[in-house]
């Protein structure tokens, strides 16, 4: 009885031991709250808006005539909130664009509760970020950036804002999840479980040193209230944005001129890497800088200026992040072989993405489908005319056209109708027997890599017999 009395009590020890250095501080987050709350502010923006179409207007001497400017006759302000945090004594306060994007005014409150007149310095769509800057006649106090790539899953976060217009609520929560991508061209997301709501946009995400490691963004939720899903922008994309907003009032981003998809597992062995890393070229564009370095569909780039490449997010960023006119190498895989390229990356011309067409019908007479054969459950057929207009195919493909994919076979959502099969294991296809016979001389090898034209576009596949 005495042994198991004294084996619990030790028990108890490691516990509470554990308690302090795995689980929560043991001293709570009030000292952090203390040092870090008074450099998160609440961002306040008004918009002018039309009147109401449709609602009535009381004529002048009426004794409703004072809701004239609230239902309609004349212009309405909206006003909505968010959140940010001062990164430099001088008043420099990094927020969400879409907590500002079309306001036309922005005030930021301390929390002391002086509101100040704010300038919008610069803004970044593509990041949802923006820069504003207030005049408060002496030093405010600030937070500083950390380094969110040395942030792990698992480790404590906490959030400061203003949440539903309850200015300075603290939150505190563990990172659930990283470099998650929910749409954006720059998307490496850090995933938390911290209570984030409307009104919390714009506001800092700390790790337990107090630095900033995240601008929380954005909240997975079906209701619009914190169901334990919220996404900030990582601090390594928030800083370098940040500096460029600061320093010229937008960003400057470099540009590679390609358009590229990651390297699954069974491409990489279809293509000879000893891992899935890198990304894959699948256009280039012929007034870029990839094509002047003579970089060609197909090749797999796995590093830049010496940074490893992991996937075609990182590609993007990596690029993104560098200064345009800066001449970098690229170590490239091309079919089998290793070799290096020299670029001079040029600045990104930023413009909202081209909405693409869809396809139109046509004739009965042009939708006619030719006899054809079926490859890898792809049912192909040589390019005519005809099926150039009905599937809007790229006057520059080269091979078999895909009219049809059969639901049951590997091809089924990595293939579709109108796309074209110009090449297969590397070998350009010109003919329905050659596809036949390519299709079987590497079916024994395993999976199969395909090269598909897709409106303009490379596209690599890997496929199953």
């Amino acid at each position: 009885m005495r042994l198991f009395a004294i084996v619990t009590a030790s028990l108890a020890l490691v516990i509470t031991g554990l308690s302090g250095a795995w689980g929560q501080p043991q001293q709570g987050f009030a000292d952090l709250n203390d040092r870090l709350s008074p450099a998160v502010v609440n961002i306040a923006t008004a918009q002018r808006v039309g009147p109401r179409d449709g609602l009535p207007v009381f004529p002048p001497g009426s004794p409703l005539e004072r809701f004239n400017d609230m239902l309609g006759e004349g212009p309405r302000m909206a006003r909505s909130l968010g959140s940010g945090f001062i990164i430099d004594p001088d008043g420099l306060v990094v927020t969400n664009n879409h907590v500002i994007e079309e306001a036309d005014a922005v005030e930021v409150v301390l929390q002391d509760g002086r509101v100040l007149a704010a300038e919008v310095i610069g803004r970044d769509p593509a990041t949802d970020l923006a820069v504003l800057r207030v005049e408060a006649g002496e030093a405010l106090p600030h937070v500083d950036f950390g380094d969110s790539d040395a942030a792990r899953v698992g480790d404590w976060v906490v959030a400061i804002g203003n949440p539903f217009g309850l200015g300075g609520s603290l939150t505190v929560g563990v990172i659930s999840a990283r470099g998650r991508d929910i749409g954006g061209q720059y998307d490496d997301y850090l995933q938390s479980d911290v209570s984030i709501n409307r009104g919390n946009s714009g506001g800092p995400l700390f790790n337990l040193d107090g630095e900033v490691i995240g601008v929380n963004t954005a909240i997975f939720s079906p209701t619009g209230a914190s169901v334990g899903i919220s996404f900030s922008v990582p601090s390594a994309v928030a800083r370098p944005v940040v500096a460029q907003l600061i320093s010229y009032g937008e960003t400057r981003r470099g540009w590679l001129g390609v358009n590229v998809q990651p390297v699954t597992a069974d491409m990489a062995r279809a293509m000879g890497l000893s891992t899935a890393r890198g990304a894959v070229v699948t256009r280039v564009d012929p007034e870029g800088p990839a094509a002047a370095a003579e970089l060609q569909p197909g090749d797999v780039i796995l590093a830049i200026a010496g940074r490893a490449v992991a996937d075609d997010r990182r590609l993007t960023r990596i690029v993104a992040e560098t200064e345009p006119g800066e001449r970098v190498r690229l170590e490239v895989f091309r079919r089998g072989e290793s070799l290096t390229l020299d670029v001079t990356i040029a600045r990104l011309q930023e413009r909202a993405a081209p909405v693409r067409p869809g396809a139109q019908a046509e004739t009965e007479s042009e939708a006619r489908t030719p006899a054809g054969a079926s490859v890898f459950g792809m049912t192909l057929a040589p390019l005519n005319d005809a099926l150039r207009r009905q599937y809007r195919i790229h006057p520059d493909a080269r091979g078999l056209v895909v009219t049809a994919v059969d639901p049951e076979s590997d091809a089924s959502g990595k293939v579709r109708a109108g796309d074209v099969l110009e090449e297969i294991a590397w070998t350009p296809v010109e003919s329905l027997e050659q596809a036949r016979t390519l299709a079987e001389a590497a079916r024994e090898a395993g999976p199969v890599l395909v090269t598909l034209n897709r409106q303009g576009q490379y596209l690599l596949q890997t496929l199953r017999g």
